[in-house]
Order: C-alpha cells, then sequence, then structure tokens
C-alpha cells in the first residue's frame, strides 16, 4: 500500500511507566501551574495523592468531577469554575471523559467565549487564537488514548449530537501514562476500553490512508492488545498486562494523532441515538465492522491494497503465521463473548430504528477512511450483526 502524506501532532511530552502518576505535581510547577483545576472522573478520591502533593509544593487546587461523558453545559460549567478560582494549569486524571472534559476547559478558559463558538457541526467553528491552560493529562483507564490527542467530544442535549472540539492548541503539554492506574479498573471497563483500544489500532492499519508510522504503532499495540486484554478482563491486570494495555491506548491514541482516521462513522451515529458510552460501541460492532468489509473488498474490490492486511491482522492478532482473514475475525469475535460485551439490542438499538442509524452513519465524514464506502445494504448487515 503506497504511503499518504501524514501530519503528526500530539503532546509536547509523553511520559510512560509505572508509578509516574507522583511526578504530576513536579510537572505542574515545572510548567509555572500556581493554582490548579483538577479535573477527575467518577470517583474524584484517586486524584488525591495528586491534590495532596501539589499542596506539599504550595499549588492549591480546585477540583472539578465529571461523572459521564462531557456536555457543553458541563465544559461551560467546568469553565467558569477555573476562571472564577484563578487557575491557571488544568490536571485532568481519569477516563476519557475526564480528559476530554479537561482539554475543552484548559482551552476554553484560555480563549474566552462559549463552547458554541468553537464546536464543529452545532457551533460556529471558529478557530482558537491562544493556546490552552497549561494541561496535564493522566489516564487511569486504557481506551482512548485522549490524552494525546487535539480534539474534545461534546455532547448537546438540546441538539441531540455530540460534536468535537478541535486544534492544535488543544494538545496536552505533558501527557503521563502509568500502567499503575489500571490495578483495580473493573473488569467492565478494561473490556470496554481495551477494545476500543483495539479499534484504534486496527482501524488506521486497514484505513485508505494508512502510512508507516500508525502501521508501526498499530502493529506493535494489536500484538500487546492480543496477548494481554482477554487475561486482563478474566483474571485481573497484573504489571505485564497493565504495561501492555496502557500502550496499546497510547499507541491507538498517536495513531489518531496522525490523522490517519478511523471508522467512528457508526459508533457516532449509534453513541447519539442509544446514549451508549463509546468503548462498549467499539466493542459491540468491531468484529462485523471487520466482517462487512472483508467481504465488500472481496466483492466489490478484490485487488484493493487493503485486502493483504485483513490476513496480516489475523497474524498479528492469533500469533498463528498461516492465519486467514476469516481465523482473526473469528478471534475478535471470541474475545468480544468472552468479555461479555453487550450486543446493540442490549443496548437499547430496534429493529425500526436500523435504517435511521444506517442514514446517520452513511453522511458521517469519518466514512472517507474506510477502505471502500459501504453501501445501505451492507451497513445494515453491519448494524443487524451486531444486535
Amino acid at each position: 500500500m503506497a504511503s499518504a502524506p501524514f501530519e503528526f501532532a500530539t503532546a509536547t511530552r509523553v511520559l510512560f511507566g509505572p508509578g509516574r502518576a507522583r511526578e504530576v505535581p513536579d510537572l505542574v510547577r515545572g510548567l509555572g501551574g500556581r493554582k490548579v483545576l483538577l479535573v477527575t472522573g467518577t470517583n474524584p478520591a484517586r486524584a488525591e495523592p495528586v491534590r495532596a502533593g501539589l499542596e506539599r509544593l504550595g499549588i492549591p487546587s480546585t477540583s472539578f468531577r465529571v461523572a459521564g461523558e462531557p456536555t457543553v453545559d458541563l465544559a461551560r460549567e467546568g469553565t467558569t469554575a477555573a476562571v472564577d478560582s484563578g487557575c491557571d494549569a488544568v490536571v485532568a486524571l481519569g477516563g476519557g471523559s475526564a480528559l476530554d472534559a479537561g482539554k475543552a476547559i484548559a482551552a476554553l478558559a484560555a480563549n474566552g467565549g462559549d463552547p458554541l463558538d468553537y464546536l464543529e457541526v452545532i457551533g460556529r467553528g471558529q478557530a482558537l487564537t491562544k493556546p490552552s491552560l497549561p494541561f496535564v493529562a493522566v489516564p487511569t483507564t486504557a481506551g482512548t488514548g485522549s490524552e494525546v490527542t487535539r480534539n474534545a467530544v461534546l455532547g448537546s442535549k438540546e441538539a441531540g449530537v455530540k460534536a468535537s472540539l478541535r486544534s492544535p492548541m488543544m494538545l496536552p503539554r505533558v501527557a503521563l501514562v502509568d500502567p499503575d492506574l489500571l490495578e483495580h479498573a473493573p473488569a467492565a471497563v478494561l473490556a470496554a476500553g481495551g477494545l476500543d483500544a483495539l479499534s484504534q489500532l486496527i482501524e488506521p492499519f486497514l484505513s485508505i490512508r494508512a502510512q508507516p508510522l500508525t502501521d508501526a504503532l498499530a502493529r506493535e499495540g494489536m500484538q500487546r492488545s492480543a496477548r494481554s486484554l482477554r487475561k486482563a478482563v478474566l483474571h485481573g491486570p497484573g504489571p505485564a498486562e497493565r504495561e501492555d494495555l496502557a500502550l496499546a491506548s497510547l499507541f491507538g491514541g498517536l495513531c489518531l494523532a496522525t490523522r490517519a482516521g478511523r471508522g467512528a462513522w457508526l459508533r457516532g451515529a449509534a453513541g447519539r441515538m442509544l446514549g451508549a458510552a463509546h468503548g462498549a460501541l467499539c466493542a459491540a460492532l468491531l468484529g462485523a465492522t471487520l466482517e462487512v468489509n472483508l467481504e465488500a473488498l472481496r466483492s466489490r474490490a478484490p485487488d484493493h491494497p487493503a485486502l493483504p492486511r485483513f490476513r496480516e491482522l489475523a497474524v498479528l492478532l492469533t500469533g498463528q503465521s498461516n492465519a486467514r482473514a476469516e481465523d482473526g475475525i473469528a478471534w475478535v469475535k471470541d474475545l468480544v463473548h468472552a468479555v461479555r460485551i453487550q450486543g446493540l439490542r442490549d443496548m437499547g438499538l430496534t429493529d425500526a430504528a436500523v435504517p435511521g442509524l444506517v442514514t446517520k452513519a452513511r453522511a458521517a465524514s469519518s466514512m472517507k477512511g474506510n477502505p471502500l464506502p459501504l453501501t445501505d445494504a451492507e451497513l445494515t448487515a453491519l448494524v443487524e450483526r451486531s444486535m
């Protein structure tokens, strides 16, 4: 497959290693932070060591909790908290929702205005003109790779959609990935996040925008995910599994940072319709997405350069040098079943809603990264096989 032109923009610094979360206070001091907005997930107690460390350095903090997926209203609330408290830096410690919220707040606090001034699709789409407040991203899950990407996804209840706040100025100053933060993650969180990360590695690898940098990241990340995700979910993540899952997630985020694209067209539409968590949708759709794309390529584009990659994907996932493309898809489906991922029907999708979901997916701009555009019949089959 010929290499496409590509761009790579990510966090200024990426720090990786067990136990490194304790370095966050010193990193904030090095960035000149004098008062910090500490954005957390549903369990603020997890950020207590960071808060205490900041306090020991004489850096006060204001906590802001993100209880679910971030919304426009939540971004407004967090920005007000940062500005009113006089915060000049933001630290987000949590899952993808907390990291996205932190990114949005750091950008809005520095630029002023309302989220709708800058949001794509539902807003005015204005460009940010000032760099975000210094922002440190510390993921406590392994899935989205949000710590190294330039966008934050915000939901809007009024518009009934999710839209991105996106700018190179939103890239974190530091992404600190500490695998030990995964030690007590619930099995369901590891499963959904791990399959989200695996999707973010597979899709750029099969994308028409695939290029050498994403290929290298994807190959390494997929092998790490393949050997550790099932074990981590079913038996608990030991040190080796935590490292593999954290790196797989980081590499998936870096694949997005190259703008190679991913097949989020159907997940985005389903997420808006069902209100289901992004990682769970990734997991539910992955096997059928691979299966339908392989069938479409074989029937409509038998010389497509993505076809040999399906077999390489199977080798990487199964560890078998003679694996066929179908073996890789079967491996994915078996993994999804083993880690007890719900189908779309259990998430609330009805048969009557399938045509509307297909219409929305077809219109999504992210379809452009797919190996080839899928027909309505193929999209319908994909959804039905994911029910």
